[in-house]
This record gives structure tokens, sequence and C-alpha cells, in this order.
């Protein structure tokens, strides 16, 4: 299987086609698939569903992926790696880089709401259009565009997710999911007296509550996601186990393999050998 890689942080491509000219390839960038026009059929990790306009895929690296063309379509596609995210200040960019990697479960067209469906629409016009000049500030235009574009994406990601938790879940628990996601590298404000506190509910109940709505308990919760997290930069970044030990306020790299491992059954050298 080939391995596709992109020497710029972002890449745009308009395409029109009668049948896809990559077939089960594996990229090592992300990639925002829009129809314009047309239809066809899409698989996806083994997955096959129909596309049309204005419907919008997302592909992480390590996705293989496929589409059948049915009638002659028109894809505006947006691929970007890690480094275009680091590159812009993000108010919650780690959040959103986990939920960008993590977004493989969603099978499908990622616009849930019709209003991001429009959104997203008049967005990839204006990103289509920009692409065919090259007048001053266009580059600028374009990033801002594409910025916006994520940040769509990502509030999608996120509602598919929060309905995936339960089919009427208590609002306050989608909420604490939130707060424990955004503040992930912040340890302090994990604990359970914080959060018993800005959630108005009390200590001894709130592990009852958490455990009722999803079947774990919140330190069960808060270790596997910050697991995934930690697995996302050993494999999708050059951070240092220091770096990362740092950057999720553990005292040392020592501290930070003793967790994983407890967590994920492996060391961090193993793992990381694992998946070169």
């Amino acid at each position: 299987m080939k391995k596709e890689n992109i020497e710029t942080p972002i890449e745009i491509i308009y395409e029109k086609t009668d049948e896809c000219p990559v077939r089960d390839r594996v990229f090592s960038f992300f990639q925002l698939v829009f129809v314009l026009s047309g239809n066809g059929f899409q698989t996806f990790n083994g997955n096959r569903t129909s596309y049309r306009k204005n419907n919008m895929f997302l592909l992480t690296p390590e996705d293989i992926h496929t589409f059948d063309v049915t009638h002659t379509t028109e894809f505006l596609l947006i691929r970007f790696n890690t480094s275009y995210l680091k590159n812009y200040r993000w108010n919650n960019l780690n959040h959103l880089e986990c939920l960008l990697h993590n977004a493989t479960h969603i099978t499908g067209n990622i616009l849930m709401a019709d209003a991001d469906q429009r959104i997203v629409k008049s967005i990839m016009d204006a990103i289509l259009q920009s692409s065919e000049k090259n007048d001053l500030f266009n580059a600028e235009l374009k990033n801002h565009l594409i910025n916006a574009l994520l940040v769509v994406v990502a509030r999608s990601i996120s509602c598919y997710q929060a309905e995936r938790l339960e089919q009427n879940p208590d609002k306050r628990f989608v909420n604490m999911i939130n707060y424990i996601q955004e503040h992930i590298y912040y340890p302090d404000r994990l604990r359970t007296g914080i959060i018993s506190k800005k959630f108005n509910i009390s200590e001894n109940y709130l592990g009852r509550f958490f455990k009722s709505q999803c079947g774990e308990t919140m330190q069960e919760y808060i270790s596997k996601y910050k697991i995934r997290l930690i697995k996302n930069k050993l494999q999708f970044s050059d951070l240092r186990m220091n770096e990362i030990a740092q950057e999720f306020n553990f005292i040392d790299s020592s501290h930070l393999n003793k967790f994983f491992k407890k967590h994920s059954g492996v060391s961090l050298s193993a793992y990381k050998n694992s998946i070169r």
C-alpha cells in the first residue's frame, strides 16, 4: 500500500473526474473532501457510504479510502498537516488536534446540521474563488477561510461525539466532558472538588453520576483521554519524551512512562517502536 505525503503545510486541489484517480491509498496528512457536484460512493476504512453534492468527508492520517464516482463529480480537496495547525493561534489547539485525530470512527458526511452545511458551502466557494487569484493578501485570506472551515468541522465532530455518549445524555455530563477535554493539560483543574463545584454537584455524588452516564469513572475517562492524546503526540509530532511529559504536567519522562505503561500496557519506547 503506497503512502502519500505533502511537501507544504497546506494544499488546495480542485478536481473534476469520472473516476477516482487514487485508490486504496494511505495518507500521512489530513484531508477535507468537499463535493461541489456529482454523486457516488465512498469506501472508508472498509465502510461504504454514498456521497452527493455539498457532502464533506474528513480523512485522517493512516485512513484508507476510495471514491467510486457514479456521475461526474467535482471535488475540492483541502490537505493539511499538523504543522499547519501549529502555525496558527487557536484558543483550544490541543482539543482541536485531538478531535481531528480521533475522527476515524465517523463514517460518511461529517456535516450533521443543515446550518453547518450552508456555512461550509459558502466557505468552500470563497476558497475556490481565492485559489484562482494571486492578488495582495490573497494567501492570508485563504488561510483565514480554512481556519474558519476547521472550526466548523471540529464543532460538527464534537456534536457527533456528544450524540454518541448517550441517546438522551444529561446536559451537565456533555458540558463536563467538554470541560475535561479542554483542560486535560491542567490537572489542577480536573480535581474532583473543582469539577463538583463548577457543575454544582456534590463530590460524593459526582463519581456515581459520571459512571452512570458513560460506564466508567471520571478518573478512568481522564486517563484514557490523556493516553489517546499522548499516543497522538508520539505518532504525529516530533516532540521528545521530556517535552511531552512537560506538556502534560508530569514530573519527568520517567513519571510519564510509568503512567503510560500502567494505562496502555506498554512502555513509551515500545509503543513508539511499534508505530514505526
